[in-house]
């Protein structure tokens, strides 16, 4: 990876790291149990547009360092923010526009490794991933109702799409939070691990993902994502599409070959 990826060394605030074709990205204010604050974003824009053009990483993970995944946003950061001048780009634009809305439409796999607490703006991180997968004392909620803030960055929006709505409700109103095994009994969370095998077993996981083609993992995520909006039909069509345009590909050919003759595809990408 571009070695300037590391500049700014003294805002650890968002660690990176690559294990192979697997970048994680660890959110690191511990004692603030991983608030996000103004210096996290500047991190998460330095890093996500790189992260998404190397073609070394095929997979991206999210975590949390210490007993948070997430707690949310720095309130004091977001009071402050409020008062920026008109047209400039305020802490929740930064925070929906240049990090979470990058997360959602990521171009390649991403994965939340929930290790905690995982609350409001963690929650709506968490959200953006296309595979949760959570640490057996992680907690998750909303908590937004607890502090009089309106969620701003897919909360009330997109919860419900997610788990049935009754729990977004619940979850929404009470402020509560509920086990990563309740979450994964309403569908949020894929997979409950034990918090010491949490690393292992998303690299475990990631590394099978990172195996196969990107082009395919790609255009399977923009169909997929686009489901919910569509109706089937057109949802169909659109698969159609860029099956057809697969078909076309280096990577698709390599994939028959491969079966053909008996061997593990080599995979390109295109």
């Amino acid at each position: 990876m571009d070695t300037n990826i590391e500049k700014d060394m003294e805002n650890n605030t968002v660690e990176f790291k690559q294990v192979g074709a697997v970048a994680w990205l660890t959110l690191n204010r511990p004692a603030a149990m991983n608030a996000i604050n103004l210096a996290m974003i500047d991190k998460y824009e330095a890093l996500l547009p790189k992260i998404a053009a190397d073609d070394s990483v095929k997979v991206l993970v999210i975590t949390g360092n210490g007993r948070a995944f997430c707690a949310g946003a720095d309130l004091k950061e977001i009071l402050a923010s409020s008062n920026a001048p008109a047209g400039e780009a305020d802490f929740i634009d930064r925070l929906t526009v240049n990090v979470l809305d990058v997360l959602r439409n990521f171009p390649k796999p991403v994965i939340a490794a929930i290790n905690g607490i995982t609350m409001a703006g963690g929650l709506e991180t968490a959200m953006c991933a296309d595979i949760v997968i959570a640490a057996d004392t992680a907690r998750i909620g909303d908590a937004h109702a607890n502090f009089g803030v309106y969620p701003g960055a897919g909360g009330a929006a997109v919860l419900p799409r997610l788990i049935p709505l009754n729990v977004a409700k619940y979850l929404l109103f009470t402020g509560e939070t509920l086990s990563a095994t309740e979450m994964m009994g309403y569908g949020f969370i894929n997979k409950v691990v034990s918090a010491d095998n949490l690393q292992e077993e998303v690299q475990k996981l990631a590394e099978l993902i990172a195996d196969k083609s990107p082009i395919v993992l790609q255009r399977m995520k923009v169909v997929a994502n686009a489901t919910a909006d569509k109706s089937r039909d057109d949802a169909l069509q659109q698969e159609q599409v860029l099956f057809r345009q697969h078909m076309r590909s280096y990577d698709m050919q390599e994939g028959l070959k491969a079966f053909s003759e008996k061997r593990k595809p080599s995979f390109r990408g295109y």
